[in-house]
């Protein structure tokens, strides 16, 4: 990847650890928001060393790009069919549980949102 001159530095070197940690088994899907113009040449890299991926576009120039384990990535495509402010509880649920967040505070975090009366927004 020597000649990714436009992408931003920062994406870069988070995207390679997560690559480096899936490899070790750490986690088996990563969450990635950033800049379309971003994306191709982790694309590239991502088809490179078979690791499958989803993208979902969250806005005209920005992006969610999901990557890890088959598995993962195929549940992930099925649950996320909107954008991730408007999935259910239970959606959120899973998808924070699948990216490997504290467990206790996924709980926590459905219980807040299956608990509060309808149409109310909690401020994080």
């Amino acid at each position: 990847m020597a000649c990714d001159h436009s992408l931003d530095p920062l994406a870069l070197r988070i995207f390679n650890h997560n690559v480096y940690e899936y490899r070790r088994g750490v986690r088996a899907l990563f969450l990635m928001t950033m800049g379309e113009g971003d994306l191709p040449p982790i694309l590239t890299r991502l088809a490179n060393t078979g690791i499958d991926h989803f993208v979902q576009q969250v806005t005209a120039t920005k992006v969610n790009l999901f990557f890890g384990s088959r598995a993962f990535v195929e549940t992930t495509r099925s649950i996320v069919t909107k954008p991730l402010c408007q999935l259910s509880p239970e959606e959120d649920f899973m998808l924070g549980t699948m990216l490997g967040y504290d467990r206790e505070q996924q709980c926590l975090r459905y219980l807040s949102r299956v608990l509060r009366p309808p149409g109310v927004v909690l401020s994080h």
